[in-house]
């Protein structure tokens, strides 16, 4: 009989990205299973059209925040609860593991819901909602944390070195990424100054700085990437650029993903477009600060990160606000001489 299976993974973008290496696992390992995929509206674009996937179903998670009891809260429960008891699945995996997201697996109807044990949840009580928990080493990387979670419920052998992430992009998105391409005129930079968090995010202004390094020094052309609710970080740094070459551009999620994979170097915080650029498989630069570059960055060996090793405070911050924010206090002599080390190792 044929495994129906139910990924719950909401969001955000990077954490979706990070999931992504799992679904590769189990679909591998499983190829006749129907796989559906529990995801919020928001971050649902990046797993659109993606042929591993059977069902997507998109949740309005957010709908209502903070009003449990409004009727557009009380509306999109009673369709959520509709959409998952419909697909009739064996067993759901939640790698959120927050309340909600456990529920969307209790929700579900699967007899078997597996999670993480108390230790790796992010909201603990979420536990309360799993037939079955898995322990997970510390100081794993997320992608390993999340590959052994499928491994283990599925019962399949570990493999860590089968990571890939697959994103189904077409013709709109390559095209539109070759526009942007086109107008660089040669090797390009993507810089990106976002990062979700206001602790994650190093100076706008030095991104700039960045920039006219990045092109007097390698002779790459920087292009700034940033969402239409991030203009004001745009305009810091092309204000503090003075090199003439500097450009920005809006793409869509999966035409910035189509860039990435021509990108000569990537440079950003812990933000969604960071973990695209390395599913991408463009060279990074990461520049993190209150979260966990072995935890969160790039898997891979020869990317580099650029964080603060002479302060103490940064050990499980996460802290979303801070009064002194000095791990981002981050020189940009500092992040230029690692671009020269990811180059170098090509």
């Amino acid at each position: 009989m044929m495994v129906r299976l139910l990924i719950v993974k909401l969001g955000a973008i990077g954490d979706i990205v990070h999931t992504l290496p799992a679904l590769a696992r189990i679909r591998k390992a499983c190829p006749e299973a129907f796989i559906a995929w529990a995801v919020d509206k928001n971050s649902a674009e990046i797993l659109r059209d993606n042929p591993l996937i059977d069902q997507l179903i998109e949740l309005p998670t957010k709908a209502g925040a903070g009003n449990p009891a409004s009727p557009a809260r009380i509306a999109s429960l009673g369709r959520e609860v509709a959409n998952l008891r419909k697909i009739r699945v064996d067993a759901a995996l939640d790698f959120q593991g927050l309340a909600k997201s456990a529920l969307a697996a209790r929700i579900s109807g699967a007899s078997q819901r597996w999670g993480f044990a108390k230790a790796n949840l992010r909201e603990p009580s979420a536990r309360f909602l799993y037939s079955d928990v898995v322990e997970i080493p510390p100081m794993s990387h997320i992608i390993i944390k999340n590959l052994l979670l499928a491994e283990k419920a599925l019962n399949l052998p570990h493999a860590p070195e089968e990571i890939e992430f697959p994103i189904a992009t077409d013709k709109r998105h390559t095209a539109e990424a070759m526009r942007i391409i086109e107008k660089a005129g040669g090797d390009f930079a993507l810089l990106n100054p976002a990062g979700g968090w206001e602790t994650k995010l190093w100076p706008a202004e030095r991104f700039g700085e960045l920039a006219d390094r990045i092109w007097g020094e390698f002779g790459i052309t920087p292009i700034l990437t940033t969402a239409p609710n991030e203009a004001s970080l745009a305009e810091k740094a092309f204000a503090a650029s003075r090199c003439g070459k500097l450009f920005t551009a809006r793409p869509s999620l999966k035409a910035f993903y189509e860039i990435a994979r021509h990108a000569r170097i990537y440079i950003g915080g812990d933000t969604g477009p960071t973990h695209i650029a390395v599913a991408a498989g463009a060279p990074i630069v990461g520049i993190f600060g209150p979260t966990e570059w072995w935890r969160n960055g790039s898997i891979r060996p020869e990317d580099v990160c650029v964080e603060r090793t002479d302060i103490d405070c940064r050990e499980n911050c996460h802290r979303r606000t801070c009064s002194k924010w000095i791990c981002m206090e981050i020189g940009v002599e500092k992040v230029v001489d690692a671009v020269a080390k990811r180059l170098s190792n090509e």
